[in-house]
């Protein structure tokens, strides 16, 4: 997996206390019990984390993490 997809699961297990252990690249946000809110917190972390602005539509909770994964590699390199 790519370092973003990496990234990106350690924000789900240090913010929103996941397994990393359990987290599959293709599980979905609803999957994992992630609410409107819950998202919205992911967003606002990844934003920080990979300094990209993420608009609320980014991250939808049919989503799978890796699909997030890259959709934020994709806003990366649209900055570069």
């Amino acid at each position: 997996m790519s370092d973003t997809y990496e990234r990106l699961v350690a924000l789900l297990a240090e913010g929103f206390g996941l397994e990393a252990g359990e987290i599959d690249p293709e599980l979905t946000f609803s999957e994992l019990e992630m609410d409107s809110l819950a998202l919205v917190e992911l967003g606002l972390a990844a934003q920080q984390e990979f300094g990209v602005p993420l608009a609320d539509e980014d991250i939808q909770s049919g989503d799978s993490i890796s699909q997030a994964a890259k959709t934020i590699e994709a806003k990366m390199a649209s900055l570069s």
